[in-house]
């Protein structure tokens, strides 16, 4: 496959753009792999990658029932970070973060990410405390992070205001390496990457039954045909409760619904990251200039995934409270994607009792910022059996009541 550099765009921008290969080609499924990976959406693709880059499987199956990104990986308001409280979360996330810093470079690909740092606000007495918390965990962690007072927070935020009438800025938590990135480019450099070592990514390609024998996968059933596999992944967010059952397991998960919504573009007025979860609304300013807008998850299961004026209502005047300015700003439109949410707020990367069924879910609203670290992962415990990143992050967890509580860490949406 072509590189992509200055050179090739002046070549081709010489031959009139006549040149440019697919980015990944259009494949169709063959009989047999030695890994399928359900859910062509940025997780299943990094698992893929990194299945590859690292440990040599390549005769591996991505299956998309829609199309590739279509899912929660187009859906999401694109935060990056690792400022978790336990030692688990903390080393994935950071894990991923620290690969995102690199991502261009490996996949050749411009993924835009954007360090410009995340600021969790402290509007309360109870998150002052909790934050200052965070930072002496992530100190002794090792990810760099600081509790900032309110002072600082509006240098670096201008547009804030820090006296709100009923939850004013008293600090924030701030991670300087943490930021954003275009979460299409994700999608498309990672499957790029992946059809560039030969492997298949077939889109329109629902799986609609998981086959067994003797407890162990042998293969699936598609609506383009049965293929025949060694190993089987389970990477597809909000609908993991519908494809475990497919092989004849069940989840500890929840599906429900996240909205987001962005402004009209405006001229840049903020390049941070703002997350404040007293007023249960997150914001921050994309390269077009839109405001990108967040909160909270809906309050009962659904598997919309579209908006609705609840929201808008909710999370808009809460954040108007701390940006005032927002408030003569019209919405150019707005979204939904299904988040699967487990009960103590962290994902599930795991075997399943299915042998050589492996499942990737749980990770409620944090999925996006975890794609690189998550696929690094989730192949390691694919080609090995087990994993330092995964270990903790196992289905028996909720058997044994050995949660890993990330309620707090977790955002606004929980």
């Amino acid at each position: 496959m072509k590189r992509y550099s200055v050179f090739a765009v002046a070549r081709e921008a010489a031959r009139y753009h006549s040149g440019w290969e697919r980015a990944w080609k259009k494949a169709e499924p063959k009989p047999r792999y030695d890994v399928i990976i359900i859910g062509g959406g940025g997780h299943g693709l990094a698992t893929a990658y990194h299945l590859g880059k690292r440990f040599g499987i390549k005769n591996v199956a991505i299956l998309e029932k829609g199309w590739l990104g279509g899912g929660n990986t187009g859906r999401n308001t694109t935060i990056i970070r690792s400022n978790y409280l336990q030692d688990p979360s903390a080393a994935l996330y950071e894990k991923s973060r620290s690969l995102y810093e690199t991502m261009s470079q490996d996949l050749n690909y411009n993924v835009m990410f954007s360090p410009r740092g995340v600021i969790m606000l402290a509007q309360t007495h109870h998150e002052v405390r909790g934050y200052q918390r965070t930072a002496h965990a992530n100190a002794l962690q090792g990810v760099k992070t600081e509790f900032i007072g309110p002072r600082r927070v509006k240098e670096l935020v201008p547009i804030i205001d820090i006296n709100g009438p009923r939850y004013p800025v008293l600090g924030g938590l701030w991670q300087a390496r943490g930021g954003t990135a275009r979460h299409d480019a994700v999608a498309w450099g990672y499957a790029r990457a992946c059809s560039d070592m030969g492997m298949d990514v077939i889109q329109q390609c629902e799986v609609t039954a998981i086959r067994r024998e003797g407890g162990k996968v042998v293969g699936v059933d598609t609506t383009k045909g049965a293929i025949d596999c060694g190993k089987l992944g389970i990477v597809v967010a909000g609908n993991s409760g519908h494809v475990a059952g497919l092989a004849g397991f069940r989840l500890p998960i929840e599906s429900v619904a996240l909205q987001a919504l962005v402004s009209e573009p405006i001229k840049p007025c903020m390049d941070v990251v703002v997350m404040a979860n007293t007023v249960h609304g997150y914001m921050s300013q994309s390269d077009k200039g839109e405001m990108v807008i967040g909160g909270g998850t809906d309050g009962y299961n659904n598997y919309t995934q579209r908006g609705a004026f609840h929201h808008i209502e909710e999370t808009v005047r809460a954040l108007i409270e701390t940006f005032p300015m927002i408030s003569r700003l019209k919405m150019l439109r707005q979204w939904g994607g299904i988040v699967d949410v487990t009960g103590d707020r962290s994902p599930i990367l795991s075997k399943t009792p299915v042998e050589n069924v492996f499942i990737n879910c749980g990770w409620g609203t944090g999925g996006f910022k975890a794609t690189p670290g998550s696929g690094w992962a989730m192949a390691e415990l694919i080609a090995k059996g087990h994993g330092p990143l995964t270990d903790a992050f196992g289905l028996e967890r909720f058997r044994e009541g050995r949660f890993i509580d990330e309620s707090v860490a977790a955002g606004v949406a929980h």
